[in-house]
């Protein structure tokens, strides 16, 4: 399952790249809040919220990762825990300059779960927040490594979907 609130045009791609461009930080908190909303309709569950997180180099460079930044709001918003339960294991190339064949070998072996995974989370249901759904290869990637670490089921909330 994989839930949006918007296409990827108009103001949401302008606060969407304000946000992980720009350094808009408190534009989490509002994309986070109808994030929320939408899953508390279309979703209605989940145990723990968890993010794509992004390359700790790239986390340097911004300051921040921006779908934690929209777990972390979207959680409170669903009263849930957000837990970081995947790490990125490689930097990848930009997924917005490849194409779908190129961006599904780009993010195959990029993630992997967390020690925390394995511990309280196992059998849970998690549910990964994003900020933009393109081709999926990303999201495929992370449930990939979700549900060799012991999730039980994995679904997914982006605010934005492309196409």
């Amino acid at each position: 399952q994989v839930e949006w609130c918007a296409m990827y045009s108009g103001p949401v791609r302008a606060a969407l790249h304000a946000l992980k461009y720009g350094g808009e930080r408190r534009l989490a908190e509002p994309l986070a809040a109808a994030l929320a909303k939408r899953w508390s309709r279309a979703g209605r569950g989940g145990e723990v919220l968890t993010w794509v997180p992004v390359h700790p180099a790239r986390r340097r460079e911004r300051g921040f990762d921006q779908a934690e930044e929209l777990a972390r709001n979207v959680a409170r918003g669903l009263g849930l825990p957000a837990v970081p339960l995947l790490e990125r294991r490689q930097r990848t190339t930009a997924q917005h300059a490849l194409g779908q064949a190129q961006r599904a070998a780009n993010t195959a072996a990029a993630f992997g779960p967390t020690t925390a995974l394995s511990g309280r989370w196992r059998g849970a249901w998690v549910v990964v927040i994003d900020d933009i759904l393109t081709t999926g290869a990303t999201l495929a990637g992370c449930a990939e490594a979700l549900r060799g670490g012991g999730a039980g089921a994995i679904s997914a909330a982006v605010v934005a979907r492309d196409r």
